[in-house]
Order: C-alpha cells, then structure tokens, then sequence
C-alpha cells in the first residue's frame, strides 16, 4: 500500500471541523512489536475544546488525563470510558487550543488476523471496529498510548490518495453526549453514508457536511 503520513500542518490547523471531515478515508496504522494493522477511517467526532460542554477541555478544566489536549496538535489522545473502552482521539490546532478529533469507526485494512486475536472474535464482520471501543482494540490502542506523537513509525495517520465522494459524507449530532445540553445538538460528528462499520442507529436526520 502506497502511502505518505500525514505532516504536521494537516493537524496544527484551527478548524477542527474541518480536519474531522478530512479525516475520514486516512488511515490509520498501528506498528506494535513489529505486527502491523491499518484501517480507513469512516467516522469521527469534533471536540471544540473550552467553549464545547462536550469536550473534556470545557471550560478550560485541565487534569492528568486531558494534559496532552493543550498540546500542539498531532498526538494521540487515549482515555478509559465506563472504565471499559479505551477511545483514539487525534489532538488539533496549536499549544494551548485543546481541540480533539474521537475515531468513531474504521474499516479494516491490513492485519485483520491481528485485529480478530485482539478482540477475541472467529471471523470479519461489521462489529470488528465498529464503534471507538472496538476500533482502538482492534488496533491495539490503549491509555498507555495517549500523548504518543501522530508523527512516528509506531501509530500514524496515513494519505494513500483514496477519496470519498462529497456526496457520501453526512454529519449530524455527536453520540452519548446529552450531557452537553445545546451542544448536544451540533452536527459535528461525520461518517460516511452506507458504510456498514459505521456506528450510532441510522436516523432520518442526514444531513450535508456543511450543515455548521
């Protein structure tokens, strides 16, 4: 597979909008103990740092965990949800901007045999990396990942040129986030219509990606 990483501009830009929508079709690859495995990205999730009641930043609130979102962009973030699932997330913009990108979803690429070990399952399916939890597990992604630079040979975003049609992608408002309230209701989440790893109900609220 022909592919460049992606530089370091393409993360350090302000809207994370933007890169979360340019995200979708990279790949992400994961290199741990010489065992190589890569998915394409199909759905993700903006975080617009403190003024977002969805984000971890909100508020500018900083703890052990969320350090490495003040970071300048291009670093995993990793945390622990329901003290279960472990969920990618790509920093953006510049030091002190803690805007975050959440990897919803993936469709499996290289190293599938890898990915079944990992998650314990017999054969391909949707489920495979379908929803964040399940993709970093597949990919091997764990909290002790969080802070590692995108731009190193072990987990990096790659470009091998492939594009999804305008037309495929849809946005809509974030999942498990009503705690934001009005927040809630921003369509910042993106994914690519039909693609059966993608996760959430399908809904009849599909809508442009230049809804907001």
């Amino acid at each position: 597979m022909n592919m460049e990483k992606l530089p370091l501009e393409f993360y350090r830009r302000n809207n994370v909008l933007q890169i979360a929508k340019d995200l979708l079709g990279k790949v992400l690859v994961t290199k741990w103990n010489k065992v190589v495995t890569s998915a394409r990205i199909v759905e993700t999730e903006a975080y617009a740092g403190v003024m977002d009641r969805a984000s971890h930043a909100f508020g500018a609130r900083r703890t052990k965990r969320n350090e490495i979102m003040y970071a300048h962009g291009g670093h995993a973030y990793v945390y622990l949800c329901y003290g279960i699932h472990h969920l990618f997330n790509v920093v953006t913009n510049v030091h002190e901007e803690p805007h975050a990108i959440l990897v919803r979803a993936g469709e499996p690429l290289e190293g599938v045999k890898e990915m079944l070990k990992r998650t314990g399952k017999e054969k391909l399916d949707n489920s495979l990396t379908r929803g964040p939890g399940n993709f970093s597990k597949a990919l091997g992604i764990y909290t002790i990942h969080s802070g590692m630079s995108l731009l190193g040979n072990k987990m990096f975003v790659a470009d091998d040129g492939f594009r999804y049609p305008k037309k495929e992608i849809a946005a809509s408002p974030r999942i498990g986030v009503d705690y934001a309230g009005e927040h809630a209701l921003w369509d910042y989440r993106f994914y690519v219509k039909g693609n059966p790893f993608v996760s959430g109900k399908k809904t009849s609220r599909e809508s442009g990606v230049d809804s907001r």
